[in-house]
C-alpha cells in the first residue's frame, strides 16, 4: 500500500505564479496540492479558477469569502486611522494578507496539511506579510516560498510562461499584457512592463482597470453624500448599507471621476525601492470623508497624536505585523478616538478632485459664536493678549537673556574704547606755557 501524500496549502491566486507552482510542488515535493483561494472582492478573476487549478494538478480548490470580513475587520480600522504608507499608499495588499494568511491556517488545520505555500516573490512585501500571519497563527506549519526554493528555477514571467506552454496549461494573459497585479474590493495594483523603469510614463489607456483618467472623466461634477456613525461609513447619497456595499458603490463613482489613481515609488520592507500604480477610487474617497469629519468632532491634542498613530498603524499593516500586540494596542487607542465620529459629509467630485461641499455631526466642536469675527459673549478679543503673553514667556525670557548677555560682552569694549579715547584727546591737548617774568 502506497503511503499517503501529505498535503500542502496553496495561497493560489490564478495568476502566473500560483498557477506554475501547482505541477511544481508535484513534481518536486510529491504534495497532494490543495489550493485555497481567498475571495476579497476581486470579481471577475475568480472566474474559470477550479478548472485551471484542477487541470494544472490540483485534488480540491477552496474559494473563501472573504469580502465581509475583509471590510469589517480589515479595512475600516485602516480607515478610521486614516493609516497611509509614505503619504501615498492605501495598503490595499497590505491589509488583505493578514486575512488570506489567516484563512490559509484555518484550511491548513481542517485539511491535516503539513505546509503552507505561497508564491510571492523573493523581492517583495508579500512573503513577509503572509510568513509573519502564518508563524503568529500556527507556528508548527512549515511554510514553502516557491521563489526563494532551491528546486525553483524560474527566473522571469517569460520562463513561467514558457514553462506553462510546455505543460500545456493554458493562460488567460500574455506576456504582453503581463501585468504583475493585485486586485481586490478595495484596490488594483499594477507593477512590471513600463513601470519597472521610473522614467516611462505609465500606459494609462493600457493599465487602467477600475475607471478614467481625470482627462477623461466627465466635465460636469458629481455631489456624493456620506453618513457615519461612531467612524464607520453607513450610507451613500442616503442610501443604508454595509461596508462593503459602500465601497463597490464609490469605485464606481470615483472610477467614473478619474479619483485615486496613483503612481508612486515606495520603499518596500525588504529594503528596495520599487515602482507601481495603484488605484483606489473607493477607497481614496471613504479616507478623504472620514478625515473631513474628523476636523470636526476631534479636539487639536488627540488629533496630533492620532495622527501620529495613524503613521504607525500603517507602518505595521505594510510590514506584515497585524497579528501583533503593538497592532492591537494601537488599534485600541484609535477606536478610542472613534467614538464621537458621527455626522454627514458632503463633497463633490470633479476630474480627480474630491471638493468639500458641507460637513455636519451632532458631536462637532466648531462653534460659530466664537469663530466668527464678530465678537460674541463666549469669546473676548481681550483675553488673547493674556493668553499671548503666557504663551510666548519662554520665548520673551530666553530673547531677554541673549539681550543680557549681548550686553555684557559688548559693556567691556566700550569701556576700553572710551579709555583709549581718552588717553588719545590727552596726548593731542597742547601743554601750556607758563609765562616768565
Amino acid at each position: 500500500m502506497a503511503a499517503k501524500k501529505e498535503k500542502v496549502i496553496l495561497a493560489y491566486s490564478g495568476g502566473l505564479d500560483t498557477t506554475v507552482i501547482i505541477p511544481w510542488l508535484k513534481e518536486n515535493y510529491n504534495y497532494e496540492v490543495i489550493c485555497v483561494c481567498a475571495d476579497c472582492g476581486q470579481a471577475d478573476e475568480l472566474d474559470g479558477l477550479e478548472e485551471r487549478a484542477k487541470s494544472c494538478g490540483a485534488s480540491k480548490l477552496y474559494i473563501e469569502d472573504l469580502t465581509e470580513t475583509f471590510c469589517d475587520d480589515y479595512i475600516v480600522p485602516c480607515v478610521q486611522a486614516h493609516a497611509v504608507y509614505e503619504n501615498k499608499y492605501l495598503l490595499g495588499t497590505s491589509m488583505a494578507r493578514p486575512a488570506i494568511a489567516k484563512r490559509l491556517v484555518e484550511i491548513a488545520r481542517k485539511e491535516h496539511a503539513t505546509a503552507i505555500c505561497h508564491g510571492a516573490t523573493g523581492k517583495g512585501n508579500d512573503q513577509v506579510r503572509f510568513e509573519l500571519g502564518i508563524k503568529a497563527l500556527a507556528p508548527d506549519i512549515k511554510i514553502i516560498a516557491a521563489w526563494r526554493d532551491p528546486k525553483w528555477t524560474f527566473d522571469s514571467r517569460e520562463s513561467e510562461i514558457e514553462y506553462c506552454r510546455k505543460k500545456g496549461i493554458k493562460l488567460p494573459f500574455s506576456v504582453k499584457n503581463s501585468y504583475s497585479r493585485d486586485r481586490n474590493l478595495w484596490h488594483i495594483s499594477h507593477e512590471g512592463l513600463e513601470l519597472e523603469n521610473p522614467a516611462n510614463e505609465p500606459d494609462y489607456a493600457h493599465l487602467l482597470v477600475l475607471g478614467n483618467t481625470p482627462e477623461k472623466a466627465p466635465d460636469k461634477p458629481e455631489y456624493v453624500t456620506m453618513t457615519f456613525e461612531a467612524g464607520v461609513p453607513k450610507s451613500v447619497n442616503g442610501k443604508q448599507m454595509k461596508v462593503s456595499d459602500i465601497i463597490l458603490t464609490l469605485n464606481k463613482l470615483g472610477g467614473k471621476h478619474g479619483i485615486g489613481i496613483i503612481d508612486i515609488v515606495e520603499n518596500r520592507v525588504v529594503g528596495m525601492k520599487s515602482r507601481g500604480v495603484y488605484e483606489t477610487p473607493g477607497g481614496t474617497i471613504l479616507y478623504e470623508a472620514h478625515q473631513q469629519l474628523e476636523e470636526l468632532i476631534l479636539d487639536r491634542d488627540t488629533y496630533a497624536l492620532k495622527t501620529d498613530m495613524g503613521n504607525k498603524f500603517a507602518q505595521i499593516v505594510y510590514e506584515g505585523k497585524w497579528f501583533t500586540p503593538l497592532r492591537e494596542a494601537v488599534q485600541a487607542f484609535i477606536e478610542s478616538t472613534q467614538k464621537y465620529v458621527t455626522g454627514e459629509v458632503k463633497f463633490k467630485l470633479y476630474k480627480g478632485n474630491i471638493i468639500k461641499a458641507g460637513t455636519t455631526s451632532p458631536y462637532s466642536l466648531y462653534n460659530e459664536s466664537i469663530a466668527s469675527f464678530t465678537t460674541g459673549d463666549l469669546y473676548d478679543h481681550h483675553d488673547a493678549e493674556g493668553f499671548i503673553n503666557l504663551f510666548g514667556l519662554s520665548s520673551k525670557v530666553r530673547a531677554m537673556k541673549f539681550q543680557e548677555i549681548a550686553a555684557a560682552k559688548a559693556a567691556p569694549k566700550k569701556t576700553a574704547a572710551k579709555k583709549a579715547a581718552t588717553k588719545k584727546a590727552a596726548a593731542k591737548k597742547p601743554v601750556s606755557k607758563k609765562k616768565t617774568k
